[in-house]
């Protein structure tokens, strides 16, 4: 079984056992949710703290929204200072306050290097450390993990799900060329980004593929545009899609699952485990 350690032993995953949940915490005004607690730090580390007693593994807090354009229109990119502003507060107090897995939901490593500073232990990159040079060496030389997820500029799949496993394979293996340990890797094929509603299906259809790198696997649905188009629905109504997405996700080898609704999606995950983890 693959281990993820954590540093100071904080904890302990062990996959294949459960599938763990991260609880969403975005400290932005523009995310695609509407659940943004910017410049509230203290609603921030409560909201945190309540993800946590709903069941959350780890909380991933994300200062930049990265919301697609094509879906949500532009998306005003914001200054180093201003993410750092926006996030570092909210982990440093929760990583005091509550001595929880924390994740940072960024590319930039001047970002992840203030993170790690204030108590984050993963580092979420939504371009897979494609983005930033000195990002790969910051994990490697800090000890701490990553989410290697797939996204792209301009998009031209032959078959999305080949295609994205191939990035997610050779970023696992700049990953390990650059030092970081093999234990400390997750992958995510990045539903939602870069990619259409068929293809967003696709991959969740044949998730179990990806689980060939021999990674665990992250998958996040949440409230996302494609179950949006299905039902029909707004972004503040999508639980019940999102469920269905979980449980398959799960089904089909999710290790963790990323949720912006942590009781909810917590129960789900529970019910799909004792069904499908059946020892």
């Amino acid at each position: 079984m693959r281990h993820l350690r954590i540093s100071l032993e904080l904890i302990l995953f062990d996959w294949g056992s459960k599938t763990y949940v991260m609880g969403i915490l975005n400290t932005t005004p523009d995310s695609f949710s509407n659940d943004g607690i910017y410049a509230d730090v203290d609603s921030a580390i409560a909201r945190g703290i309540e993800m946590l007693s709903n069941g959350a593994d780890i909380l991933d807090i994300g200062g930049e929204s990265s919301r697609p354009p094509a879906v949500y229109g532009e998306v005003n990119e914001i200054s180093l200072t201003e993410e750092l502003d926006r996030v570092i507060p909210t982990i440093s107090g929760l990583a005091d306050k509550a001595k929880c897995l924390i994740s940072v939901d960024t590319y930039k490593s001047k970002v992840a290097e203030a993170a790690i500073a204030a108590g984050a232990h993963v580092i979420n990159d939504i371009w897979g450390l494609s983005r930033d040079p000195e990002m790969a060496p910051l994990i490697a030389d800090t000890g701490v993990s990553v989410v290697l997820m797939h996204n792209a500029e301009e998009p031209k799949y032959c078959d999305v799900v080949l295609d994205t496993f191939d990035f997610l394979k050779a970023q696992v293996e700049f990953a390990v060329d650059n030092g970081i340990g093999e234990d400390k890797i997750i992958i995510d094929p990045g539903i939602g980004f870069s990619k259409r509603t068929d293809e967003n299906l696709e991959i969740l259809n044949r998730l179990e593929e990806y689980k060939k790198i021999g990674m665990p696997l992250l998958v996040g649905t949440s409230r996302k545009a494609t179950i949006g188009q299905i039902l029909g629905l707004p972004v503040d109504d999508r639980i019940e899609g999102t469920a269905a997405t979980i449980a398959v996700a799960i089904s089909r080898g999710a290790d963790m699952v990323r949720v912006h609704d942590v009781k909810e999606m917590n129960r789900v995950s529970k019910m799909t485990d004792a069904i499908v983890r059946r020892r």
